[in-house]
C-alpha cells in the first residue's frame, strides 16, 4: 500500500511499528513485573518463565528486559529455539560465545560452554545470562539435559541464570517427570495476557505520539473494535490499527471510526 496515509494525518513515521527503540517502548505495569521478575532470577543464578499468547508481547518485553543490562556487566546468551536435538541449543550457544567449532559431541561441547561461562564469570567477572526464545517449541529431551549448563562447582554457583520464554505450553512441557531438574530451579514467573480497553487506549496514543501525531485519531468507537479485534494483543492490534488508519485517509476521514478497524480487519487473520 503506498503512505499517502501518512502525509494525510502528518504522520512522521510508520506508525505501529515493531521495530521501535527500546526508550519508545510503553512501559506498563505488567512489563514492569517482568522486569522485577527477571532481574530476581538474574541474582539468583536462577530461571524465570516468560509465557504468552502469539502477538503478546514476549519478544518486546525480553528486548525491554534484556537492554536494561549493561553490556559492560553482562554477558546475554541470546537464542531461538527450535524442534531439534540439545546439539543445536548448544551450538547456538557456543556461537554467542565466539566459538566457531567445539566439535559434535555433547560431552564435549557442554564442558566447552561451561568453560567459557566460568572463564567470562570468574576470571572476568561478567555476569552471564542465557536467554531463549520461543522455548515453547524446545523437545523434552533438551528440558531434561538443559539444567546441567546452569551446574557448576556441585551446583553450588549461580553464574548462569536461564530465561525461557515462549508460549503457555511452556510451563507443561516443564510439568513432566524428566523436566523436573530444571523446573526445579525455577523462582518466577509471568504469563503475558491481552491488556484491557483503557490500557489499549495509552498504547494507541502512545504509538501515535512515536510517530509524530499528539492528539488522538481513534474515536472512542474505533479503540474499542481495536481491542475486542485483536483480544488485546499488541501485534494484532498494531495491524488493525495500521489498517484502519489507512482506510481512515482512503476514505478522506479526520478520525478513525469502528467502521475503518472493520475494514482493516478484512485484509488481517
Amino acid at each position: 500500500m503506498d503512505s499517502t496515509y501518512r502525509q494525510y494525518f502528518a504522520l512522521q513515521k510508520e506508525p505501529f511499528a515493531a521495530d521501535i527503540p527500546r526508550k519508545e517502548i510503553l512501559v506498563t505495569p505488567v512489563l514492569s513485573a517482568v522486569q522485577d521478575r527477571f532481574h530476581y532470577a538474574l541474582r539468583l543464578g536462577a530461571v524465570t518463565l516468560i509465557t504468552g499468547e502469539i502477538g503478546s508481547g514476549k519478544s518486546t518485553t525480553l528486548r525491554y528486559c534484556v537492554g536494561g543490562l549493561h553490556p559492560s556487566e553482562y554477558l546475554v546468551l541470546f537464542v531461538t529455539a527450535s524442534a531439534g536435538s540439545i546439539l543445536e541449543i548448544y551450538r547456538q550457544i557456543l556461537a554467542e560465545l565466539g566459538v566457531e567449532n567445539a566439535g559434535a559431541s555433547r560431552a564435549k561441547m557442554t564442558r566447552r560452554i561451561k568453560q567459557e561461562v566460568l572463564e567470562l564469570a570468574v576470571g572476568k567477572k561478567m555476569k552471564v545470562a542465557l536467554v531463549i526464545d520461543e522455548a515453547s517449541l524446545l523437545r523434552l529431551e533438551v528440558f531434561a539435559e538443559l539444567h546441567t549448563l546452569a551446574q557448576f562447582e556441585q551446583d553450588s554457583k549461580p553464574y548462569l541464570p536461564i530465561v525461557l520464554a515462549g508460549q503457555a505450553n511452556l510451563v507443561d512441557n516443564l510439568r513432566y517427570r524428566n523436566s523436573q531438574p530444571l523446573a526445579s530451579r525455577v523462582v518466577a514467573k509471568c504469563h503475558l495476557k491481552g491488556i484491557d480497553q483503557n490500557t489499549m487506549e495509552d498504547y494507541l496514543r502512545h504509538h501515535l505520539a512515536i510517530a509524530g501525531v499528539n492528539r488522538m485519531l481513534f474515536d472512542e468507537t474505533a479503540v474499542t473494535a481495536i481491542h475486542q479485534g485483536s483480544g488485546g494483543l499488541y501485534r494484532k492490534a498494531n495491524h488493525l490499527a495500521r489498517g484502519a488508519i489507512i482506510a481512515a485517509a482512503k476514505s478522506d476521514s479526520a478520525m478513525v471510526t469502528a467502521e475503518h478497524v472493520r475494514l482493516a480487519a478484512t485484509e488481517i487473520f
